[in-house]
This record gives structure tokens, sequence and C-alpha cells, in this order.
């Protein structure tokens, strides 16, 4: 394990998606925040779905992703918010570097 993970959200608008990655970098929970455009197709309460969305990537230490995913849950406008963590089985050695430096707090 290289100690290094994905949190992977979707929300509805590029102003919100922006606003969550601001606040976790802001937070140092995450290194670097990726938004992209998507299509989303899914169920919902029974309903077959499909809306854009923005797809968020928050590149953070596996160790913070409780602090993380709070954190999303905390300002995402969502009843029920996508929040998947997916860990990197290897990463480069100077970019995991870089990560944990962007993220050292106090």
């Amino acid at each position: 394990m290289s100690g290094v993970s994905i949190l992977v959200t979707t929300i509805d608008s590029h102003e919100k998606a922006r606003a969550l990655a601001h606040a976790a970098l802001a937070e140092k929970l995450a290194a670097c925040v990726q938004i992209t455009p998507i299509s989303s197709l899914y169920v919902w309460k029974g309903a077959c779905c499909e809306e854009p969305e923005f797809r968020i990537e928050m590149k953070h230490r596996t160790e913070d992703y409780a602090a993380l995913a709070a954190l999303v849950r905390r300002l995402h406008s969502y009843e029920t918010p996508e929040i998947l963590r997916v860990d990197a089985a290897d990463t480069e050695p100077a970019y995991a570097a870089w990560l944990r430096e962007s993220t050292q707090r106090g």
C-alpha cells in the first residue's frame, strides 16, 4: 500500500464542486483535486435518472480519508452523496512525497 487514496464524489454544479475542492485544499485534507463534467445515469427512489454532474477526485493521504469524507458529507448538497475511496496500489515516490508535504498540518 502506498498510503495514497482518491476520494471520488459527484455533484450537480461546477460552483459546488469548486467549493468542495477549495475546502478540502484549505483544510489540507487533499493535495490535488480534479473536476470533470460527466453525464450520470442512475436509479434514484425507483426511477431511472440522467443528469449532468461534475466528478470530483481528491488525492489524499489514506489516513485522512475519514476526515475528508466527513468534510464532503458536511458540505455536500445531496441527500445521499457518492463518497468512494479508491486506494492506490502503488504511487510514484516523488508524487507521494509531494502529496504528503502538501497535506502536512500543524
